[in-house]
């Protein structure tokens, strides 16, 4: 009984925090804030988590797994419309982690961040898995990570800065639609490109 109620309250302190994290970021967080929205006492969250630091680097890498779960990168050419628009559909429905993301680009900069060899080896694994587009632009190589770089930006930015979206796309209810079909086809562009560039 006592383990269930201790998975309970880390639980609640995890969402909570993931909250207060998505809105306040690391240095603007509160952990009575976390504490209260967790029916939790505060004494539990640095027994459970550690500090600030480490319970946002813990819910980051949390909704960070969550989501390379739900969205596996492309199997080849034919799934890159299909990867982007997965991504695009997870993101738009999971707004708390792009907002993580750039809460911990502001905060860290250049520095290193929490975790970051793993990390950097799971994007590296997906840069792999497009580089079965292979190929070349017409500028040039299109290496895996540069591919990579290209498609999480495709989707990323519109639905990090609503705002400059809604100012380019508009404001009549189908703007972010419109967005995601446009995403979506550029994706695909590029990877019917990076083919023909290998056929020739």
């Amino acid at each position: 009984m006592a383990a269930r109620s201790s998975e309970q309250t880390k639980n609640r302190i995890y969402r909570a925090a993931l909250e207060e994290f998505a809105r306040h970021g690391i240095a603007g967080a509160r952990v009575d804030r976390i504490a209260k929205a967790a029916q939790a006492n505060k004494q539990a969250i640095y027994l459970y988590f550690g500090d600030k630091e480490k319970l946002f680097a813990l819910v980051l890498g949390q909704v960070l797994e969550e989501l390379a779960e739900a969205v596996v990168p492309p199997s080849g050419n034919d799934d890159v419309a299909a990867y982007v628009e997965r991504l695009f559909a997870y993101h738009r429905e999971h707004p708390a982690v792009l907002r993580l993301l750039l809460w911990e680009a502001l905060e860290f900069s250049t520095a290193e961040v929490p975790d970051e060899e793993s990390r950097t080896a799971h994007y590296q694994e997906k840069a792999q898995a497009i580089g079965a587009i292979g190929g070349s632009g017409a500028a040039g190589p299109l290496d895996p990570q540069a591919l990579l770089m290209i498609f999480t930006g495709l989707v990323g930015w519109p639905l990090a800065v609503p705002q400059v979206t809604r100012m380019i796309m508009g404001d009549d209810g189908e703007a972010l639609e419109r967005t995601r079909a446009a995403v979506v086809a550029a994706a695909q562009t590029i990877a019917d490109a990076q083919r023909g560039a290998d056929g020739e």
